[in-house]
This record gives C-alpha cells, structure tokens and sequence, in this order.
C-alpha cells in the first residue's frame, strides 16, 4: 500500500513559512543555567556536555554576528542560495537580563540572510517582560522558541537535576503559544527510569501540548558527565537501545502524535570522542531514512493510532 503521508517535516515546514530553503547556524552567547550556577541546583542537567553540539566556529569570544558569518561560509559551499536561521543553542538562552538578551537577537538579525532566530531555552526562564518582547519580535521575523522538556515524568526530571517540574514546561508552552510565538519542544527518549510503555504514554502527552514543532532524541552517553558515571556504577539501570529498537519505539511514538505537529529529528549525533554509548554507526539523514522505510513496511504514519 502506498503511504502519501509519514510525516510532518520540518524541511517543508519551513519551506511553507519562509518560502526558501534555509539552515540553522548555532550560536553560542555565552549564557549559562540556573541548574548550572546555584539558582536551581549545580552541575546542569546530568546528560548534559555541551561539547557535543557546539561547531568549532562557536565560542563566546566571537561575537553573536562572526559566528553566525563563519557559519555562513561554511553551508555557503553547498548551497549558496541557502538562508539562515540563527540558533542560539548552547545552555539556556533566555537566561540574562532583558537588555542583553534583546541587544544578541537583534545582533543576529543585522547578519545578511539571517531570516530569522531559534531560541532553545529551559521552561522555568521565561518571565513576561521577555516574552513581551518576543511576542513584539515575532510579528517583525520568524520566530521560534524551543523548550528542553526532556520528560514528562517528575521523577525522571529530578533524577537528571533538570531543576523544574513537567507542570512549568505545559505552562511555558501554553504561555508561549498563547502569545502567538510557534514552540518547539525537545524530549530524550530512553532516560534511567523510562521503560516503553512510559515512553509511549509521553507521546500522547506531548501530544496534546500547543507544540509547533517536536525534537525526539535518544539517550546518549557522554564522557565527562554525572549520568556517565552513573552508568559506570549502575549499569543495571540503564537500557540503551538498539538502532532497530530505537527505529521501533519511535514509530510507535510518532504514530501517538497528532498530524499537524511537525517533527524537526528523531536522533542526535555527538562527536565519537565523546560518546560512549550507544554507537550505531549511523548519521542522521540514514537513520531517518530507516525510518521511513520501516513506515512504509509497516502501513503507518504520524497520528494514525489517533485515527482509529
């Protein structure tokens, strides 16, 4: 049978809203987290390294616009037509006074090609004067704020010293999209404590939250971080999937999702220096297309167990 439908993409999505093709660039401006600095707890999140998604050109020696123009030349080569998207991605991004803020996004924005700004921030770090401005923003750019949901599970949350509870994260989403701003959210699939079946319940959960957009990652292992250790003492603790187990349960949770919610990755890749486990030997774009090809075998699509 003949599948039109899989999924919502994210490359369409943003096709349909910028009328272009375009890249995200990742910044790093120098923010830190309130887990990190004693406000909410020390140490960050115990996952946490991020080491493994920060390219060589962020550093925060380099201001928001030379990141963002050594990133250009870099997707230049392959497609110069490309627009750009700038990512403020390392730690949490909304996380300083308002002037500060304000003066880096709009840094961004100077950049040529730059079309608009990604900021990935925590649920507990959006206070109303911020979001005020966002809203103001938003109606000027394409915007998007993307929140580290990561569970939905209270106790999962505290095991990895995430320092809010799921109830902030519905409410910042809630909050957010109620000011007409798209929102993304970001969960890890597979943390100590979540079998399949909590996994799954998530979905319908994440589901039913006003989400744009959804990142699904699996649990990586990083060298240097507290969860590392963790798996070192109690490795009975942890289940770290297969790839085909991996390909398996994020079928089944895509199919739990609703249809317009659009799906921007299923995995995350960290440098092979870092990672411990696990180590699939896959990059993304080939894991996505396992994906799509176990869809296709199987007859199903985003929401269809919604459908029946």
């Amino acid at each position: 049978m003949e599948i039109p439908f899989l999924y919502n993409e994210i490359g369409s999505y943003f096709r349909e809203q910028l009328g272009c093709k375009v890249q995200k660039i990742s910044v790093n401006a120098g923010f830190t987290c309130p887990n990190r600095n004693g406000e909410k707890g020390w140490g960050g999140c115990t996952y946490c390294n991020n080491q493994t998604f920060n390219p060589d050109y962020c550093a925060t020696e380099k201001s928001v616009a030379q990141q963002l123009e050594e990133g250009k030349r870099f997707f230049a080569r392959k497609y110069p037509e490309m627009k750009y998207l700038a990512y403020f991605q390392a730690y949490t991004n909304t996380y300083a006074p308002l002037d500060e803020l304000v003066s880096k996004y709009e840094e961004a924005l100077t950049v040529p090609g730059v079309v608009g700004i990604v900021i990935g921030t925590r649920p507990d770090c959006m206070p109303d004067a911020l979001l005020d401005y966002l809203a103001r923003l938003n109606r000027r750019t394409f915007l998007m704020v993307e929140y580290g949901i990561e569970s939905t599970d209270d106790e999962t949350l505290r095991r990895i010293n995430r320092g809010h509870t799921f109830s902030e994260s519905k409410a910042a989403i809630e909050r957010t999209a109620a000011a007409g701003i798209r929102t993304g959210g970001h969960v890890i699939l597979g943390l100590p404590g979540e079998g399949r079946e909590s996994v799954l319940q998530q979905a319908t959960i994440i589901s039913s939250l006003p989400l744009t957009t959804l990142k699904l990652h699996q649990l990586q292992l990083i060298r240097g971080t507290r969860m590392a250790h963790e798996f070192e003492s109690h490795p009975e603790s942890f289940h770290l999937y297969t790839s085909d187990e991996y390909i398996d349960l994020v079928i089944d949770y895509v199919q739990r999702l609703r249809r317009d919610l659009v799906l921007e990755r299923f995995v995350s890749s960290s440098p092979k220096e870092l990672l411990i486990a696990p180590d699939w030997g896959l990059k993304n774009y080939e894991f996505t297309e396992k994906v799509k090809a176990r869809m296709r075998q199987l007859g199903v699509w985003q929401g269809k167990l919604l459908e029946t």
